[in-house]
């Protein structure tokens, strides 16, 4: 069993920047891919970046390839996702998950959520 705790969003003007943290507990964290999702207003929840516990790999969505910055820090257990440069369209609901097994960008893969936390982002 995995306990994700998000937070860290919060309402930002465009091309500002902002760090959403995740916070995870539970046994063998190492076995686990950790990933970013997020869901617009009107629109299908989609993924944003993935990490895994114990190699360097990263994913990220096209759209946000270059701006945003996914990492981990093991002591703590906490996955960061870095958004720089943000832009009107990335206001969502953003939300942390974890699976067990190798990198996916589908959220149906993904058996623990976190509760989400909102990022806005203004003109």
């Amino acid at each position: 069993q995995v306990q994700l705790v998000g937070s860290g969003g919060g309402l930002v003007q465009a091309g500002g920047s902002l760090r959403l943290s995740c916070a995870a507990s539970g046994r063998s964290l190492s076995s686990y891919v950790m990933g970013w999702f997020r869901r617009a207003p009107g629109k299908e929840r989609e993924f944003v970046a993935a990490i895994n516990w114990s190699g360097p790999w990263t994913y990220y969505a096209e759209s946000v390839k270059g701006r945003f910055t996914i990492s981990r820090d093991d002591v703590k257990n906490t996955v960061y996702l870095q958004m720089n440069n943000l832009k009107l369209e990335d206001t969502a609901v953003y939300y942390c998950a974890a699976r067990r097994g190798g990198s996916s960008n589908a959220g149906h893969d993904y058996a623990y959520w976190g509760q989400g936390t909102q990022v806005t982002v203004s003109p």
